[in-house]
C-alpha cells in the first residue's frame, strides 16, 4: 500500500522524471523515480495497443539466416495492400517509422521546415538536426511555404485529423513548386483507410509514413513503413541498406497485416475502451482535449499532482513540459489494469 506521505515524496519528484523521460514507455526511468510503486507497473504512458496480434509460429530460419530479400518482398506487398496503396506508389519498409524520420532530412535536405502544430517532436529533432531551420506553425497554408512540410495526422497528442482531400492538395501545390510534405500516420491504422493518404502518396508527390507496432500492439517489431513516388523510394533504399529489417519482423509483420479481420475487431473493441477512459477521466475532473483511439489527453490545472499521483500508485502517464497542465492517458489492457486506474483516481480526490 502507497502511503500519502511517498505520494508526496513522488510529487516532489516528478519535475525531474519529466525533465528526463522525452517520450512514453521509460518504465526503466520511472522506477527509480518512484521505487517504492507497487509492481507491476502499468504503462499507460504510450499510445500503444493494450491487445498485441497473436504471435505467428516463426521459423527456426527468421533468427538464423540473414532477412530474405523475397520475404521482405512480400511484406512490402502486404503492406500495400493494407495501406490502400496506389499504382504508383512504392513502399519502402524500416525499422519503425522512426527511421524515415530519422533518414528523410539526409536523403532530402532542406534549409527552411514547418511542422503543423504542437506535436511528435522528433520531426523537429531531427530536421533541426540536419542543419534545417524549424517553424511551427498553425494551418497547412503556412506549412505550404517551407521547402519541406510536416502533418502528424491523426495528431499526437490531440488527434487533430487534417481531411486526406486538403493534404492531397496541399501535397500537390508543395510538389510542383520542388518541395515536400510529410504526411506521419503513426496513428491512422485503426481509423480506417478512408482517411489516410497513403493511396494517394505517389500521385500528390507527398511521403506517408505508417508505423505497424502501435496498432497491433508490438512495438518492439520495430518495423514502419514509408509511401512515396520512386524517386525518393530509390533513395531511402540506399540509405537504409539490405537487412534494414529483421527476419523475425518480417515474418511477423506479413501475416498481421494479411490479417485485417483481426484488425476490424481490435479497432471496434480498443474505440469502446476509449469511450470508457473518456467517462472515467471526466468523472475525475479532467477537462477533455481529444485524442486518438489508442490514447486521450485531458487537462487539469492539477495534472502534475495527478501525475506524481499515479506514479506512486505505480501507473506511468505522459506529461508534457510545454503544456504542464495536460496529461496523456493510454488505454489499460486488463480488468485489474482499468480497476486499479479507477482506485488510483478516487485516492487522488481524497488527498
Amino acid at each position: 500500500m502507497t502511503t500519502n506521505a511517498q505520494l508526496r515524496t513522488s510529487q516532489d519528484r516528478a519535475p525531474t522524471l519529466e525533465s528526463t523521460i522525452l517520450h512514453g514507455g521509460r518504465l526503466d526511468l520511472a522506477r527509480k523515480m518512484f521505487p517504492d510503486a507497487p509492481r507491476p507497473w502499468i504503462d499507460l504512458s504510450t499510445g500503444v495497443s493494450p491487445l498485441p496480434y497473436p504471435m505467428p509460429d516463426l521459423p527456426a530460419e527468421a533468427f538464423t539466416r540473414l532477412p530474405d530479400a523475397d520475404a521482405l518482398d512480400a511484406l512490402e506487398r502486404a503492406a500495400a495492400r493494407a495501406y490502400r496503396a496506389g499504382r504508383q506508389a512504392q513502399i519502402v519498409a524500416g525499422a519503425g517509422a522512426q527511421a524515415f524520420i530519422q533518414w528523410l532530412p539526409l536523403v532530402r535536405p532542406a534549409r527552411r521546415v514547418a511542422v503543423l502544430g504542437l506535436t511528435y517532436e522528433e520531426h523537429t529533432a531531427a530536421w533541426r538536426a540536419s542543419g534545417a531551420s524549424v517553424e511551427r506553425v498553425a494551418t497547412l497554408e503556412e506549412l505550404e511555404s517551407a521547402e519541406v512540410g510536416v502533418v502528424v495526422n491523426p495528431n499526437n497528442p490531440d488527434g487533430r485529423l487534417e481531411p486526406r482531400d486538403r493534404l492531397a492538395a496541399a501535397g500537390r501545390r508543395m510538389s510542383r513548386q520542388g518541395r515536400l510534405l510529410i504526411v506521419d500516420e503513426a496513428f491512422m491504422d485503426l481509423l480506417g483507410p478512408s482517411h489516410s493518404v497513403a493511396p494517394l502518396a505517389a500521385e500528390a508527390g507527398l511521403v506517408a509514413l505508417r508505423a505497424f507496432g502501435k496498432a497491433y500492439g508490438l512495438p518492439g517489431a520495430r518495423l514502419g513503413f514509408a509511401l512515396c513516388g520512386a524517386e525518393l523510394a530509390t533513395r531511402l533504399r540506399r540509405s537504409l541498406g539490405p537487412w534494414s529489417v529483421s527476419g523475425p519482423a518480417i515474418a511477423i509483420g506479413a501475416a498481421a497485416l494479411a490479417d485485417e479481420a483481426w484488425l476490424l475487431a481490435r479497432a471496434a473493441e480498443l474505440a469502446a475502451s476509449a469511450a470508457r477512459l473518456d467517462a472515467l477521466l471526466r468523472s475525475a475532473g479532467f477537462e477533455q482535449m481529444g485524442g486518438a483511439t489508442l490514447f486521450r489527453l485531458v487537462r487539469h490545472d492539477e495534472a502534475a499532482k495527478c501525475f506524481a499521483h499515479l506514479g506512486g500508485c505505480g501507473i506511468l502517464t505522459r506529461r508534457f513540459g510545454e503544456r504542464p497542465d495536460w496529461l496523456r492517458f493510454g488505454i489499460p489492457g486488463t480488468a485489474a489494469a482499468w480497476e486499479r486506474l479507477e482506485r488510483a483516481l478516487e485516492s487522488w480526490h481524497g488527498l
